[in-house]
């Protein structure tokens, strides 16, 4: 079954190598290093001669940038169900706390050792380095090799999984740094070079061209991808994506397949995207994304058609949400958007990542397509619901590792479920937190009996204290549920 797969090597046993046998029948120029001026002329056929192509040459690319790509190895633990612990019996205090939450009584669970390789980039000569968010996903642990054989455990900093985009830090100074550049002046058919780890082989380099931009893939709504042919495999995840100029355009990060390997066709994340994300994690520990309010879909060339749209291009709009941006401005179902702040929109997959890119509050224009005319729009983007980065206890207005949870402020419908109107959501449990039956959607009101409004006083318990008390509500239901740090 042909799939799209986030590409990360989680321990190997042995590789086949495999050699491929080839033979030339018609002679072939192949320039030398730097060859690019006349190019030799070869007789393919009697009485034909074909100028030779002069190829591409990335050995420079490669000297440059390469000390800048490293290696990175993860190591953490999966969890598989054992005999309940005793003491969680169904007629235990524990098991009325668990009742009361509606959730099962938790079972006794074995922890089993999980390894995985990706790739990275330095961007900054103080440490900070730019990967994947599948890539340290649940890591207890993440190492850094460098190309010098150096290796540093790295902190994660934040990740943010809507755009597959993880952010670390290591303890290092005055470090070799790739050069940055944009993916909007990249265009198809350009030659591209990635530099990663593709099963454990660090630095190994793949060239390819530019296949197509602004592709859109199944469950990645802020990310219009850029697809090329270059060969990449598990443990390249992560790693940078330079142009002829040795620039980074992009972050390799998916592969469409049918078999799990490579076939000719990966993706990767614009460089654009994923600094944009660093700058908001270093900067707020959070990525915020700005909102429009409404739902749409593809224009084909049926709705075109109906709508008297000269081709099928554009967002169209199938739903306003009441009292959203959209709505105050103007914005109705049936609506077409073909630009978005003077960008046009050709496919609907490009609006989420334009609209997401400009920050709460911006004041952005919409261009219409309304009953045969076009028409222009003014708003001020409003706050996709906040998606939480998942850092370690050093990270500014993330969570707090040690316990297992993934935490955000909560949005004004929650704020009107407490009674406080202050507390953090619960995005996601593992470890502690999970043990202890914190579950995602739960509302933290105290902590030691503390009200808790963010995530700093959150982390100040975790570290004066091994042992925190929640105050935790579930529905209607609150409950304090003591947690020991991992």
């Amino acid at each position: 079954m042909t799939r799209i797969g986030k590409q990360l090597s989680v321990g190997f046993a042995a590789i086949a190598l495999f050699s491929a046998g080839y033979a030339l029948h018609d002679q072939v120029a192949w320039p030398g290093a730097h060859a690019a001026t006349a190019a030799p002329v070869v007789q393919n056929e009697p009485g034909r001669s074909v100028a030779a192509v002069a190829l591409p040459d990335f050995t420079q690319i490669v000297a440059e940038q390469g000390p800048a790509v490293v290696n990175i190895s993860v190591s953490g633990t999966k969890k598989t169900a054992l005999a309940p612990f005793p003491g969680f019996d169904d007629d235990s205090p524990f098991g009325e706390f668990f009742r009361r939450f509606g959730a099962p009584v938790p079972h006794g669970e074995q922890r089993v050792p999980v390894r995985g390789e990706g790739s990275g980039f330095i961007v900054s000569p103080d440490g900070v380095v730019l990967t994947n968010a599948h890539v340290v996903a649940d890591a207890d642990e993440v190492v850094v090799r460098l190309t010098d054989k150096r290796e540093f455990k790295a902190k994660v900093v934040g990740v943010d999984k809507p755009t597959d985009v993880a952010v670390l830090r290591i303890g290092a100074k005055s470090l070799p740094t790739v050069r940055i550049g944009s993916a909007q002046h990249a265009r198809v058919g350009e030659w591209v070079v990635a530099i990663g780890s593709p099963f454990g082989f660090e630095n190994s380099v793949t060239a390819g061209i530019i296949s197509a931009k602004s592709r859109s893939l199944p469950d990645e709504g802020y990310v219009s991808f850029m697809q090329t042919d270059v060969a990449i495999n598990p443990g390249n995840s992560g790693g940078p994506l330079f142009d002829a100029a040795g620039e980074v355009i992009g972050i390799n990060s998916q592969i469409y397949s049918e078999s799990g390997g490579y076939q000719g066709l990966s993706f990767a994340i614009p460089i654009d995207v994923a600094m944009n994300v660093e700058r908001q994690i270093l900067a707020n520990g959070k990525v915020s994304r700005g909102k429009l309010g409404v739902t749409i879909q593809e224009v084909n060339q049926a709705l075109a058609d109906s709508f008297g749209l000269d081709k099928p291009r554009g967002a169209l709009v199938s739903s306003v949400e009441a009292g959203s941006p959209a709505a105050r401005a103007g914005v109705e179902p049936g609506d077409v958007i073909v630009k978005f702040n003077g960008t046009e929109i050709s496919r609907a997959s490009e609006l989420p990542g334009l609209v997401a890119g400009a920050a709460p509050g911006t004041e952005v224009s919409i261009e219409i397509w309304r009953k045969g005319s076009t028409k222009t729009l003014s708003l001020k983007t409003g706050e996709l619901k906040a998606v939480a980065a998942r850092a370690d206890d050093t990270g500014g207005g993330v969570a707090a590792g040690k316990l297992g949870l993934t935490v955000r402020p909560l949005d004004p419908e929650e704020k009107s479920q407490v009674a406080e109107g202050r507390g953090l959501a619960v995005e996601g449990v593992d470890g502690p937190a999970a043990r202890a039956g914190i579950r995602p959607g739960d509302i933290i009101v105290a902590v030691n009996g503390e009200p808790v409004s963010n995530v700093d006083q959150l982390r100040r318990s975790v570290r004066q204290s091994g042992v925190v008390a929640l105050l935790v509500q579930r529905g209607d239901h609150r409950l304090f549920v003591p947690i020991k740090a991992g």
